[in-house]
């Protein structure tokens, strides 16, 4: 299988009038189609910037970087207009790149309903809670159909509780609809439970320190369930381990 996203010996330097600052470095990593990786490592080691790299909105310094496919993008907030529904919002995107057509209109409201949002498709988004706005934002990434998903701490505005909750149902969605997903969080049980992969990476300039296979014991697929699974802990330990500088 080829893989959809290529990173082969990246290196990325940011320039200013105090010199160069280099943020990854000579970062090395694949990306099968319809595979969910997560990206964890400390604070300010560059892992948004990764992101930035397979976006094109940054060039690397060296190495290359291979995206097979369309992107969409995720971001910590939702980005919502306040002044558009739900439904309006969710055709944003298709509306930007002129892709209005009845068939598309027709999957988005598809996806509404598929996902429980068609009874709140003329609400506001302040009349939603954090959860269904962010699954009101995964929907309107959908409507373009990308091939990837790229999503930068999607979770981390919501409390602990609705977290839960809505990064097991934007996982579940993400799988069904068999999209190639990479994620960045500094959650590592979140990491653990929506992941194929869990890469970790050194304090900047990242490098790969290691690459976790995930393989839990579930009979269904579940990311709140798979908290539960036997090797859970283990992972996490491995993890942890991995991240703390002082090990």
């Amino acid at each position: 299988m080829e893989p959809i996203v290529s990173l082969q010996d990246v290196s990325l330097r940011y320039h200013s009038l105090n010199g160069e600052t280099p943020a990854v470095s000579h970062l090395t990593f694949t990306v099968d189609p319809g595979e969910f990786i997560s990206i964890v490592g400390p604070s300010g080691c560059g892992k948004s910037t990764i992101l930035s790299m397979l976006a094109g909105q940054l060039s690397p310094s060296a190495g290359t970087v291979e995206v097979k496919g369309n992107i969409g993008y995720m971001l910590q907030k939702d980005y919502l207009l306040p002044w558009r529904s739900i439904r309006s919002n969710a055709l944003l995107g298709l509306e930007i790149q002129h892709k209005l057509t009845p068939e598309h209109i027709s999957h988005v409201d598809t996806l509404l309903a598929q996902y429980g949002l068609s009874f709140f498709q003329s609400h506001l988004p302040s009349q939603l809670s954090g959860g269904m706005r962010q699954r009101a934002a995964l929907i309107r990434t959908l409507a373009v159909q990308p091939d990837i998903l790229l999503l930068d701490e999607p979770f981390s505005a919501l409390d602990y509780q609705t977290r839960l909750s809505v990064s097991d149902e934007i996982g579940t969605i993400i799988r069904k609809e068999g999209k190639t997903a990479i994620l960045i969080t500094h959650d590592i049980s979140e990491a653990i439970s929506l992941s194929d992969r869990v890469i970790v990476l050194s304090k900047r300039p990242a490098t790969v320190k290691r690459i976790f296979p995930i393989r839990l014991s579930m009979e269904e697929y579940s990311p709140i369930q798979a908290r539960d699974a036997a090797e859970f802990k283990d992972y996490f330990t491995a993890i942890w381990k991995e991240l703390d500088v002082h090990v």
